[in-house]
Formats: structure tokens, C-alpha cells, sequence
């Protein structure tokens, strides 16, 4: 078994691209996800920014939900980053009529709690786990995390709010660490993983 992984980008909406080559340049084989059976191939999966609505509707009518929901349960490494955080969430305190999660991270998560658009910000965020000087998170219309469970655990915090959390093979960040040229939460997530699979081939 080769130990680069192969990690998908669910591509329905956002920055896939540049989630793509994040992963690549963290020494992953890269490939974008939109059908269930292309969800079948990959050893990870990556959620990325966009409107966490359309994301939702469009995993519905792409049939991807359902089998995405089955394998986060039976744990696959999944990284939601911004919108991708709302869907990995098993509660949103406002949720948009008809909206669904993935779900996988025991956190309530707020829409757009930094504000709108034309308040998006770039902040130095400390994470942990991350091993050198703060990563520069890009916050576009960010949620923040109100509250998780007892099992989550909280990786940043930006203003007095969780920014970054983990939950067994679940990473989700409100930031776009892929929009700056600093791989290293990428690579964080390849290392996850690697983890995972070293650990089922036992």
C-alpha cells in the first residue's frame, strides 16, 4: 500500500482548486468529489468554503449525502474549512429552511457570525497541533463555534470564539488556510489521515 493518500475535495461550490492544491503540495494525490461512487475512492475528504446552503441542496440531488453521512459515522478523515465547518456541525443555532449537515462534530456552529462579506478579515490564528509561528486565517462571512460537546476538542480560538475544532477523524476550521499559501493545517489533515490508515491496515 502506497502511504500517499488519496484525499477528495467534495466539489459542488467553493475554492476547490485551491483546496486541491493544498493537499498536493502536503504530499497527497488530490482529486475533486461530486458522485457517490467517487466518494468510494478516496481515503479523505475535504469540505470547503462556499454557502453551506447550496452546499447542502446540491450534496442532496448529487446523491452524495447519505453515503458522505455513512462514512463520516464509520470514520473517515473529513475537514470542513468555513462553510465546511457548518456542514460537519450536528447543529446549526440558524439554520436556512431545509438545510442539512453531514454532521460528525458533537458543536453548535453559528452562520455567518463574523459578519458579512465586505467584513471578512485576516487574522494570525494559533492552532494546535500546528507547529511553528500562527497561521494567517482568511475569515469570508466565518461561523464561529458557540459550544461543543464534551469530546470535541478545541484547537483555536479568535476574539473569545472557537475557530478550530477536532473530533476523532473530524477537522473543522472557520478560516481558508488554502487561500494563503500555508499548508501546514493541510498537512495536519494529510497526517490524519495517514494515521487512519496505517491504523485499519493493522
Amino acid at each position: 500500500m502506497s502511504d500517499t493518500p488519496v484525499i477528495g475535495v467534495l466539489a459542488l461550490q467553493g475554492d476547490v482548486r485551491e483546496h486541491l492544491t493544498a493537499l498536493a503540495v502536503a504530499d497527497a494525490v488530490a482529486r475533486p468529489v461530486r458522485r457517490p461512487e467517487e466518494l468510494t475512492e478516496v481515503d479523505g475528504l475535504v469540505i470547503p468554503g462556499g454557502e453551506s446552503t447550496t452546499i447542502s441542496k446540491l450534496a442532496v440531488l448529487f446523491g452524495v449525502m447519505e453515503p458522505l453521512r455513512a462514512r463520516v459515522r464509520d470514520g473517515l478523515p473529513v475537514y470542513g474549512t468555513c462553510a465546511g465547518m457548518i456542514m460537519l456541525a450536528d447543529k446549526i443555532l440558524d439554520p436556512r429552511s431545509g438545510q442539512e449537515t453531514v454532521g460528525g462534530i458533537d458543536m453548535i456552529v453559528r452562520r455567518n457570525a463574523f459578519g458579512r462579506q465586505n467584513e471578512s478579515f485576516e487574522a494570525a490564528v494559533e492552532v494546535e497541533g500546528v507547529a511553528g509561528a500562527p497561521v494567517e486565517g482568511v475569515f469570508i462571512r466565518a461561523p464561529w463555534v458557540e459550544s461543543v460537546g464534551a469530546g470535541v476538542e478545541v484547537l483555536a480560538e479568535h476574539g473569545g470564539h472557537i475557530v478550530a475544532v477536532r473530533q476523532g477523524n473530524a477537522l473543522a476550521t472557520s478560516f481558508h488556510p488554502e487561500l494563503t499559501g500555508d499548508h501546514r493545517v493541510h498537512a495536519l489533515f494529510v497526517d490524519m489521515v495517514r494515521a487512519e490508515r496505517a491504523a485499519e491496515s493493522l
